[in-house]
């Protein structure tokens, strides 16, 4: 690899990483990626997925951000209408806070400032009367119901690297760049593999640092210095807990600190809450939820609900660290959810083009402007049109809408999977769940199971194909299986995947020895 030139080295495997590559890739450029760990195990998979514009952040008169991420709600629903789909939210009145008018007001400007074409509109709602109202204390007679997005977020991370390797891009998983200095017009960059210890070197005409909350770690590492007053990590915390009611909605809620608090049915059995915002100074790989997020995610939602939500019910949380540019706000809360992309780079000098801050829902309007900020110094690289928006993720190429029809064509297709069985494979893999199921006439010619509904025909699709290496990767990534098994199948699933892994390399090196 040595003496291979890229146009383009991408550091780090999330979200804003993996849609730089895709696009970069369909423009015609070669393209690098190394992220440390696996695809989207920071950030990327650690949001209340949502594909959303953040309502809450009119109050802060971020509308530049809450008009780009409307107009991308309905632009990734269409090309990604497998991991992506509709929500409706109830936002319920609380007397004390902010006053009805305010939140219609609100809401208006929402459904109008972003080019809303398919998705319905608010609505308001009388509680005691709509089954809304029903889970709910009486602590409102009024409430509003709008539209947002659900998205599987580890899956659209996914997604996004294997349509930038199907157009050429290289996609290395548990690979870390250990360095990378300018030298005549280029970027040399070392990258070691992770469990070897293994080191090579590449060459770039430019170099991306997506890394997240690791983005002043790797500025150190290919530059000497950190990003001082640019970055401000903040902690997100959510839990799971079982399913507080029966029908379909969401709901947002306000407490009287001023923040919000989503709860949104999660994976059929469970309700999801969250989340926090909490100013973080640890290693991000070592967020996780404190006690203290927990007391308060149980409170906000049991001053809403009736039946009251304790520490005890929880039965799984995860917690993320959001790379937030730095805007001086006076608390996380505030601080913008907008991205800032910089470039460092002198006349004649390969650029480095770092990112901060961002959310999910821009991410593909964040790559387009990456792009844009290179062109600068490179104006070939813009010859091809934006291709992003128009173009369906891996599995996605079937209407929007149409989900629930296609799992009930598969249904038909495949008369052994449930109607359970068959909406989660399409909301997971959509017409690509044809490749797992592949003309299998019954469960036992999927293979072993190693939990509720994952068989080893699907295990096998997702490390061959979606870069899976580990249990973890499998059944709290790509799926969230893990919920539901036991620690037992979870340790089963991670030897049998091991053993997986070291007979195809040995394949793999056989091949290698006969070419």
């Amino acid at each position: 690899m040595t003496d291979r030139v890229y146009d383009l080295a991408i550091i780090g495997g999330g979200i804003n990483g993996a849609g730089i590559a895709r696009d970069a890739a369909g423009r015609g450029l070669s393209v690098f990626l190394c992220e440390k760990s696996d695809l989207g195990s920071g950030t990327s998979s650690a949001s209340t997925k949502l594909i959303h514009g953040g309502l809450r952040y009119l109050e802060h008169y971020e509308f530049k951000l809450v008009r780009h991420a409307l107009r991308e709600r309905e632009i990734l629903w269409r090309i990604a209408p497998h991991v992506i789909w509709p929500l409706r939210f109830v936002l319920p009145h609380r007397k004390g806070l902010r006053p009805a008018w305010v939140l219609r007001l609100g809401l208006f400007i929402y459904d109008h400032l972003g080019g809303r074409q398919t998705l319905p509109g608010t609505k308001t709602l009388r509680l005691l009367r709509d089954p809304a109202g029903e889970p709910l204390r009486d602590v409102s007679t009024v409430g509003f119901e709008y539209s947002d997005c659900w998205v599987q977020d580890n899956r659209l991370v996914v997604l996004n690297a294997r349509d930038a390797e199907a157009h050429g891009a290289h996609i290395h998983t548990h690979v870390r760049c250990t360095g990378a200095v300018r030298e005549n017009g280029f970027w040399h960059v070392t990258i070691e593999e992770v469990e070897t210890g293994r080191r090579q070197a590449i060459r770039a005409r430019a170099l991306v640092n997506a890394a997240g909350p690791w983005v002043d770690q790797v500025l150190a590492t290919v530059s000497g210095r950190k990003a001082a007053g640019q970055i401000r990590l903040v902690k997100g915390s959510h839990i799971i807990v079982p399913r507080l009611y029966e029908h379909d909605r969401c709901y947002i809620f306000q407490n009287s600190d001023g923040r919000i608090v989503f709860a949104i049915p999660y994976e059929d059995d469970f309700t999801l809450i969250g989340t926090t915002d909490v100013d973080y100074k640890d290693q991000p790989e070592k967020a996780s939820i404190s006690a203290s997020e927990s007391a308060y995610l149980c409170e906000a939602a049991s001053s809403y609900f009736k039946r009251p939500v304790a520490p005890t019910d929880i039965v799984w949380t995860y917690s993320g660290v959001r790379p937030l540019y730095d805007d001086g706000a006076a608390n996380a809360q505030e601080t913008t959810r907008d991205y800032v992309l910089t470039i460092d780079a002198a006349t004649g000098e390969a650029p480095l083009l770092c990112v901060f801050g961002g959310k999910i829902t821009t991410y593909r309007c964040l790559a387009e402007d990456a792009l844009r900020k290179l062109s600068a110094h490179f104006p070939q690289w813009m010859i091809s049109a934006g291709w992003t928006g128009r173009t369906p993720l891996p599995g996605g190429n079937f209407e929007a809408g149409a989900a629930d029809r296609l799992a009930h064509d598969l249904g038909k297709e495949y008369p052994f999977l449930s109607p359970r069985a068959a909406r989660r494979l399409v909301r997971h893999y959509g017409v690509d769940a044809r490749k797992i199921l592949a003309g299998a006439r019954s469960m036992s010619e999927l293979g072993r199971s190693f939990g509720p509904d994952l068989s080893e025909a699907e295990v096998r699709f997702l490390m061959r194909h979606e870069y899976a290496r580990a249990a973890e990767d499998v059944v709290f990534r790509r799926t969230k299986a893990g919920i539901r098994m036991r620690k037992e199948e979870i340790s089963e699933l991670d030897t049998w995947m091991a053993r997986e892994r070291a007979a195809q390399e040995n394949e793999e090196k056989g091949i290698a020895r006969v070419g």
